[in-house]
């Protein structure tokens, strides 16, 4: 058996168990292909799509409150949240460009499916959090507070001294 034909038994082993962990967990499940794994949302679960910087500021914001919950990365820049079903997007998330509420039988790329520019992975896996999805409003509210955050920070990024002002430092 050649290098790469083990990757792809080893892959697809993978594969297996991941959908296996999900159906038990009662997270809908169907391959796309030999090396990809999709989430079917709508029924038990959504998926609410960011882009990363975006992503950042949501898990900071449920650190500061000791919250964790799956979070996984794409190959792309996005990360995605497993929230309840059901959710609207307020109107400041669907004016951001990158964000998307995947509901009503879409399916997401989950992990650990290898897509051509790289793999969906998690950054924090599921089993941490005992496979408990997350309240759509929880993170809708955090997703909507780290845009806030990001255009009160470009509006007003802060006092800057003027380069005339720096000190320069004195040699021996």
């Amino acid at each position: 058996m050649s290098g790469w034909d083990s990757y792809r038994t080893v892959h697809g082993a993978e594969l297996r168990a991941a959908a296996r962990e999900f159906t038990v967990h009662g997270w809908p499940v169907v391959e796309g292909s030999a090396t990809e794994l999709h989430l079917v949302t709508g029924a038990t679960l959504d998926v609410l799509e960011v882009p990363a910087v975006i992503g950042r500021g949501v898990c900071a914001q449920l650190r500061a409150v000791d919250l964790v919950v799956p979070v996984a990365g794409t190959p792309t820049g996005s990360w995605w949240y497993p929230v309840t079903a059901g959710a609207v997007l307020p109107a400041d998330l669907l004016a951001t460009e990158g964000v998307v509420l995947h509901t009503a039988g879409a399916t997401v790329l989950a992990p650990p499916s290898q897509v051509p520019d790289g793999w969906v992975h998690w950054r924090v896996a599921p089993a941490l959090t005992g496979y408990r999805v997350p309240s759509a409003d929880l993170i809708v509210s955090a997703a909507a507070g780290s845009v806030r955050w990001r255009s009160d920070r470009e509006r007003h990024p802060g006092a800057q001294r003027p380069a005339a002002a720096v000190a320069a430092g004195m040699r021996s």
